[in-house]
């Protein structure tokens, strides 16, 4: 690839942002090298300001950590005017120990478990997306390019609504195959406007950093196109909400599914990953919908679960089992909005699901029927439950660093005073923008 005229070097916040430097004379040495940038810069808030009595900014003097390239990189920006390419970067502190409360190292701390075992965990995303009219100010779908009239009916698996937006869905393919995203298949959803792509199962941290950057890819693709882009979990009170579900199962070392025992059951391993992800549902709440719009989502009989439960091949449980061939045994952790932080999702599903292996954890029995007709736990329903959820947890530390539970409660903590104060004022723009 040739040099291109603009260089960024960027790490990812705790709410799924990029954060760093862009420049045309970053060499390749410095890139490697490492390059200097706040601690603090992973944990502001929605809004990119500083997170009051962080004890990373004045009570340490907001000291620079060190970015360190992930091995993914350089990435094309393929959507831009002008050439340019990101180098995706973790957080390491001064004595170049990973900063342990960044959300990517986290998710790196429990492969780390699966791999002490010899395992290898395959992942896959699919995620559910809004295309929306330019002019932000207020939420409306886009114009349909074929009939320069605004999306007016549901179409659910639409190949004519497919090819309304063919240009986009042209670039918006090969800007991910030039980014090293395998995306597989893209389809109309049940919105106006709404449409979902599935991404190809490959290794969970690669799937992790193809699943945020094509959150970005969708973004510019649509500005590029004349369009506005949101993964907000409802960006319409009364149409579907945006989903993200994460599927995945875990290899041993000759290659064999550990969840495959030839029958539809699957094996022990299957039922103790289920059990862990039943039992730290309710707790991972946060995880799963990190903002104050993230929970008009939870709404009963609206395709997003919120009764702790799990089922083979039923799309109304928290946790489903998929059928189809053996072989491919997974699971699939359907809770998650499309405004997750990527990284955050899957240290809390794979981290859970570990805990159950480790605890030889036995699951209740598979549901039967429509989870939400029947009388079930739930996860938290509003945010102030599911941030005070993660404070008071005992099962979290488990599977993440203290600090950074610590330090995502103070930035939701900041993030609820000021969502107050401004309520729907900004809530449109800032969240079509940024989730």
């Amino acid at each position: 690839m040739p040099n291109p005229p603009l260089t960024q070097v960027g790490v990812v916040d705790i709410n799924g942002q990029w954060r760093g430097k862009a420049s045309p004379k970053f060499a390749e040495e410095k890139i490697q090298d490492g390059m200097r940038l706040p601690l603090s810069v992973i944990f502001v808030d929605m809004w990119g300001e500083d997170i009051e009595n962080l004890p990373l900014v004045f009570a340490t003097g907001d000291a620079d950590g060190r970015l360190r390239p992930t091995g993914r990189g350089p990435v094309s920006l393929p959507w831009r005017k002008t050439p340019a390419v990101l180098y995706p970067m973790d957080m390491y502190l001064e004595d170049d120990t990973p900063f342990r409360a960044d959300p990517r190292h986290a998710l790196a701390e429990i492969l780390r478990r699966y791999a002490s075992r010899a395992w290898q965990v395959k992942a896959a995303t699919e995620l559910e997306f809004y295309l929306l009219h330019p002019d932000i100010s207020e939420i409306r779908p886009a114009i349909n390019p074929k009939t320069n009239l605004p999306i007016d009916r549901a179409d659910v698996n639409s190949l004519t609504l497919l090819d309304a937006f063919e240009e986009f869905f042209a670039d918006l393919f090969d800007g991910a195959k030039e980014m090293g995203i395998d995306a597989e298949a893209g389809m109309s959803e049940a919105g106006l406007g709404q449409f979902e792509v599935n991404l190809v199962h490959t290794d969970a941290m690669k799937m992790a950093d193809d699943t945020l950057l094509f959150k970005r890819l969708v973004h510019g693709t649509a500005r590029k196109h004349g369009m506005a882009a949101s993964f907000m979990a409802k960006p319409f009170k009364d149409d579907a909400g945006n989903g993200l579900h994460m599927h995945f199962s875990v290899l041993d070392e000759n290659g064999r599914n550990i969840f495959d025992d030839g029958t539809e059951k699957g094996t022990d391993l299957l039922q103790n990953a289920v059990a862990g992800c039943l039992n730290f549902l309710a707790d991972s709440t946060l995880f799963f919908a990190p903002h104050a719009s993230s929970y008009d989502r939870f709404v009963p009989g609206a395709h997003a679960p919120v009764g702790i439960s799990w089922a083979y091949e039923n799309r109304t449980a928290a946790v489903r089992i998929p059928g189809g061939s053996t072989k491919a045994r997974r699971i699939e952790h359907r809770v998650a909005g499309g405004d997750i932080n990527p990284y955050l999702l899957m240290t809390a599903v794979l981290g859970a699901a570990i805990c159950g292996i480790e605890d030889c954890a036995t699951p209740p029995a598979a549901l039967v029927g429509n989870a939400y007709e029947q009388d079930l736990p739930e996860v938290h329903r509003n945010w102030n439950d599911a941030i005070n959820a993660v404070e008071e947890s005992v099962l979290l530390p488990r599977i993440m660093p203290q600090d950074l539970l610590d330090y995502l409660v103070l930035a939701k903590r900041q993030e609820q005073t000021k969502y107050a104060k401004l309520h729907d004022i900004e809530k449109v723009g800032l969240y079509v923008e940024r989730v």
